[in-house]
């Protein structure tokens, strides 16, 4: 059996997605094409959340199409369903659905709107690979999904992702439009095959913060093989070699990745109940039990004040805080014009990416993460 054959089994092993797999560089790699196979194009309007990554709305501009925002809930920090009739108009062709964090909502409802429509619905489950909503795995209900196997994603491939579509012409073009991937160049895969090794020995709550910041500064100038090019933060233009396949370096980690994959859902799921007990208990703002069996948590969101000093006393006692998501494009912060969105129009979105800070559920001991939290009760809302 071919590696990427071994990869594509062991994914399904995890996730019985029960449709072809289709590899990709980057999980916004893997949307963009899933678009071009929708034959989106200038004019068209793709819905999705306003509060997501940069990447997402990329694609979409990248193809002449609009990105048409909706606000998020504040609960559940996912797509307002009761926002979405209102956002539909004769140019709709698709709408992204995202499961934030791990945590998928209202999909039948945002579902039944979609197919009075006649309008397909994309799955953004760049956060949650592995997990499931109402017992059936994410990325099974809408039309298409895609997923990312990034830094800090459910599981890495170092940078990467795949799409699945259950639509046979989808499929048809897909195999089509992939036949113009470019092939990875052998010195990012070797550059990637170091990165990798790096994070694996030296990847520590006592080296972390160094490691990103110099991870995250040096592959904005495309000096290593980074989650994000300069190009991508700084306007909308298409970078140079973007639409690139996945390298069998990649593969052989995701294969990896996976023979542990079980173990870390459950670690982080337990580790979910772990913090909502906590911040329940202190009376501050924490994802309700009844999300608790559709959430993946990937990473657990909590509100902070002053999230700044926050962030710099994490620093200071080597704790690993995540800043997902930092803006409602995260993680831009200036020339929203870019990417067609005005955060004031999205007060729940804005709000809650000026506040939110993520708590890390791949650890071992979060009695350390919540000691920290007990000291900076204050700081919590």
């Amino acid at each position: 059996m071919s590696l990427e054959n071994q990869f594509k089994q062991k994914i399904t092993s995890y996730t019985p997605l029960d449709q072809p797999i289709f590899l990709y560089w980057k999980g916004r790699v893997g949307l963009y094409a899933l678009l071009k196979a929708y034959k989106i194009r200038a004019n068209d309007e793709v819905i999705l959340p306003a509060y997501t990554c940069v990447v997402v709305p990329n694609a979409i501009i990248y193809l002449g199409a609009k990105p048409v925002y909706i606000d998020i809930e504040k609960n559940t920090y996912n797509m307002d369903p009761k926002l979405l009739k209102k956002a539909i108009t004769d140019q709709t062709k698709l709408i992204i659905c995202q499961n934030t964090y791990g945590l998928s909502t209202n999909i039948e409802e945002i579902l039944n709107i979609s197919k009075s429509y006649s309008i397909p619905v994309i799955e953004d489950c760049t956060h949650g690979f592995g997990g499931t909503y109402n017992e059936k795995p994410n990325g099974s209900f809408g039309d298409s999904a895609f997923f990312s196997t990034q830094w800090n994603k459910p599981f890495s491939t170092g940078i990467g992702g795949f799409i699945v579509t259950y639509n046979p012409l989808i499929q048809s073009n897909l195999e089509e439009i992939n036949k113009s991937l470019i092939k990875p160049r052998f010195m990012e895969t070797a550059m990637l095959s170091v990165l990798i090794t790096i994070r694996k020995y030296l990847f520590s709550d006592k080296f972390y913060f160094k490691l990103v910041k110099w991870y995250r500064l040096l592959s904005q100038y495309h000096l290593v093989i980074g989650s994000s090019q300069k190009d991508e933060l700084q306007n909308s233009q298409i970078p140079k070699d973007y639409f690139k396949g996945m390298s069998s370096t990649q593969m052989r980690e995701g294969i990896v990745q996976l023979d542990t994959f079980k173990d870390l859902l459950r670690m982080r799921k337990k580790n979910g109940d772990v913090y909502t007990n906590f911040l329940k208990k202190h009376d501050k703002a924490h994802v309700p039990r009844s999300l608790h069996k559709d959430h993946s948590f990937l990473c657990y969101p909590i509100l902070v004040e002053n999230r700044a000093h926050f962030q710099k006393l994490a620093k200071k006692a080597h704790i690993r805080l995540g800043d997902w998501f930092n803006s409602v494009i995260h993680p831009i912060q200036h020339n929203f014009h870019h990417w067609q969105i005005d955060p004031n129009s999205f007060p729940n979105a804005d709000y809650i990416s000026k506040h939110v800070v993520t708590l890390p559920t791949d650890t071992k001991h979060p009695e350390k993460i919540l000691k920290y939290l007990e000291k900076n009760i204050a700081y919590l809302k």
